[in-house]
């Protein structure tokens, strides 16, 4: 009898110690960085959380090409902690590009693979392939500005590639910054035909509230420019909830979120049309799940949720329209995002691609 128990308990060692990974979950696992100037090298970077219950444990981290140079924690990351892994891409050969990063970790007994591609351009004439975005003489990259995923406490950055297409030297500068930005631009001046970077640093110290905050700022396009809706740039900001003072029994039964589908696609819409589609949000965990915070992020969308705390087990249904009256009025990519009590999807984002009949 004492060598059955025995056996038993070895084999319940086992187990237990077979549940027990760390698991690397990354933000994004494909990035699309669109066009790249040639001979700029572009920093990309893989944002994860261990959302396993042992540390992870990064030992090596390998680019498909000596053009890609790669950083990534050399600690242990305890389980659930975020890190990040950088990867420089030299763009010294002009033409598509399709890069993978392979990391190598405990969590995994093959490598686990992020990619990201891109065309590398020589385009300096008028920069409209690097630089999509025109305010007036002046073209950016980017349109808006995005700081998902912060914790309180930390200062991340945010970096807008400007060029200067007028006739004349231009000082690029962002109007109406709120408290809780900076921003600084390198150089300080561009010449004619020239291009740098505005980067915006944020302290979370100084957010109102945790969950969405929304801003405005707007872009100089000359010196004494006013603020207009043609040069504003919106701002979202998403503070995660603090889940620091969880105790052990919560962290063991927490709630966890799925939805049914996190990219909605509305194609080819008349310009007074209103086509609605359903996601399903789905508590798969052991606690009741809320939702504590919803914005939807621009006003060609509107959203309806049916409850905002489920049960283990229970579902809603979120209806999302799409008004595309509405669609040449707005910036920005819409999407929905959700602030839930999920410590492993603190922020879900369901994205939507839209476009207009001709």
């Amino acid at each position: 009898m004492k060598r059955i128990l025995f056996i038993i308990s070895i084999l319940i060692s086992v187990v237990s110690a077979a549940q027990a990974q760390p698991k690397i979950t990354f933000e994004h696992e494909i990035q699309e960085l669109g066009y790249v100037l040639w001979r700029n090298p572009t920093t990309i970077t893989f944002n994860f959380t261990n959302t396993g219950n042992k540390p992870l444990v990064i030992s090596n981290v390998t680019s498909s090409c000596g053009c890609t140079e790669v950083k990534w924690p050399k600690k242990p990351i305890a389980a659930g902690d975020k890190g990040v892994i950088t990867a420089v891409f030299d763009a010294e050969a002009i033409g598509h590009f399709y890069k993978e990063i392979g990391v190598y970790c405990n969590a995994s007994s093959m490598p686990v693979y992020v990619e990201f591609n891109g065309e590398v351009t020589a385009d300096v004439k008028n920069y409209s392939f690097t630089h999509p975005y025109a305010f007036g003489a002046i073209r950016l990259d980017k349109e808006e500005i995005e700081f998902d995923n912060v914790n309180r406490g930390e200062n991340p950055e945010f970096v807008i590639n400007v060029a200067n297409n007028s006739s004349k030297s231009y000082t690029p500068v962002l109007m109406h910054l709120p408290p809780y930005l900076s921003a600084k631009a390198a150089p300080e001046t561009l010449g004619r035909g020239k291009n740098g970077t505005i980067t915006v640093t944020l302290d979370s110290k100084k957010l109102p509230k945790l969950g969405i905050t929304r801003a405005s700022v707007y872009l100089a396009r000359y010196p004494g420019d006013k603020v207009s809706d043609e040069n504003e740039i919106p701002v979202s900001v998403i503070l995660l909830p603090d889940f620091s003072k969880m105790t052990a029994l919560e962290k063991k039964n927490p709630p966890i979120i799925a939805v049914s589908n996190k990219n909605l696609e509305f194609l080819n819409l008349k310009h007074n049309q209103k086509k609605s589609q359903e996601v399903i949000i789905t508590n798969t965990g052991k606690s009741d799940l809320q939702i504590k915070d919803m914005q939807v992020f621009n006003i060609a969308l509107a959203v309806n949720l049916d409850k905002t705390v489920l049960k283990p087990g229970e579902s809603a249904k979120m209806k999302i329209t799409v008004l595309a009256k509405n669609l040449a009025r707005v910036k920005g990519t819409p999407r929905v995002l959700m602030i839930t009590n999920d410590p492993n999807n603190p922020a879900v984002t369901i994205r939507v691609k839209t476009t207009l009949k001709k």
